[in-house]
């Protein structure tokens, strides 16, 4: 029997009733944040979600995503795949996973567009610096010289159609530490995304990794710290910021003084030495890796050189701050100064520093 109009009128209205019932009744999402050690840092996952069980699954999922980049590249497990492949340096070329693959093509893009500034293959040399910050002792002049010699990006093939890396020089090691903990932030998002969560930051040392903002929020509120202090100082300006990357490095965390000089954990492919500015780079762009790398090559090569290599990227943004005697520098590229703003530091999310 055909349905009248009353009929339907009453039906619709129901439906309409009911469905603001239900949406009365959705709990407001409500704001989570976990913490875990990875890649030798700690990293953060702040998220928002209606259900706590949605967010610890989503969050254990992001966390178990930058394990497995860290079981891949790090240079301080010998039997990370990272390292077999440096342990076959100088040998054929080594199949490697995807991942691995993709992060040493970044490498090298990089590599090729900061002239050499920016160089994952600086391991041995890398590695005295270590020795050095430990020991408070300038590396040997002529141990050296024998690290520099290994240092060649140019000395590592790739070969897209069998997916294999090769290292030209026997005693290769190489260092991710410039680009993996963006690209893992990044990779983390994606992952928390997959499982539904689309309001949500991940921080791991000097990177963050911006979804969409708090639901309450035209963005995330980021805290930019000063060029030194950044466990006690107050972060010098704020960013609000959504689905865009944060990096910053600079020597605020690690270095060495060694007869009265100052020497930065980044070290200049080119000489050998720790940068010895004491300064701050901080990175807005839309990739992770990207920012991460371009904020280590800025950092090396200094503002003059460093911005204008930043403002080849579409779309990234970035400032050298350094410090002196004389007081502070803020050298800023053209896009830094469109980046949104704010003066409300009581709400921020999270803190960067140059680490």
């Amino acid at each position: 029997m055909p349905m009248r109009w009353g009929q339907t009128l009453a039906i619709l209205t129901l439906m309409v009733a009911l469905g603001h019932s239900a949406l009365a009744d959705d709990p407001a999402p409500r704001r989570f944040e976990y913490r875990e050690t990875h890649m030798g840092s700690e990293f953060k996952v702040l998220l928002y979600s209606a259900a706590e069980e949605e967010a610890r699954s989503a969050s254990r999922a992001a966390f178990d995503r930058v394990a497995a980049l860290d079981r891949s590249f790090s240079d301080y497990d010998p039997e990370s795949e990272l390292m077999r492949l440096c342990d076959r340096a100088g040998g054929p070329p080594v199949e490697v996973s995807s991942d691995l693959f993709d992060i040493l093509g970044r490498s090298l893009a990089m590599h090729k567009r900061s002239a050499g500034a920016f160089d994952i293959t600086i391991g041995p040399v890398g590695r005295l610096w270590r020795r050095a910050r430990r020991d408070h002792k300038m590396p040997d002049p002529a141990h050296l010289a024998a690290a520099l010699e290994k240092v060649s990006s140019n000395a590592v093939v790739l070969d897209a159609e069998k997916r294999t890396a090769e290292l030209r020089k026997a005693g290769m090691k190489l260092d991710l530490g410039g680009i993996a903990k963006g690209h893992a932030c990044q990779e983390a998002l994606k992952v928390l995304e997959t499982h539904g969560i689309r309001h949500a930051l991940v921080a791991g040392a000097g990177d963050i990794a911006i979804a969409d903002p708090p639901p309450d929020a035209p963005g995330w509120t980021i805290g930019v710290a000063p060029v030194e202090d950044p466990g006690g100082a107050r972060p010098s300006m704020f960013l609000r910021l959504k689905r865009r990357v944060v990096s910053t490095s600079g020597d605020a965390e690690r270095f060495v003084e060694i007869n009265g000089k100052r020497y930065s954990h980044i070290v200049d492919p080119k000489t050998g030495l720790g940068v010895v500015d004491r300064a701050a780079v901080t990175v807005v762009a839309d990739d992770g890796a990207l920012a991460d790398s371009l904020a280590t090559a800025v950092f090396v090569l200094g503002p003059e050189k460093g911005l204008a290599l930043v403002e080849t990227f579409p779309n990234a943004a970035a400032i050298f701050v350094r410090k002196s005697d004389a007081g502070e520098q803020r050298f800023e590229s053209k896009l830094w100064k469109d980046l949104p703003t704010t003066t409300g530091a009581g709400d921020r999310d999270e803190d960067i520093s140059g680490r």
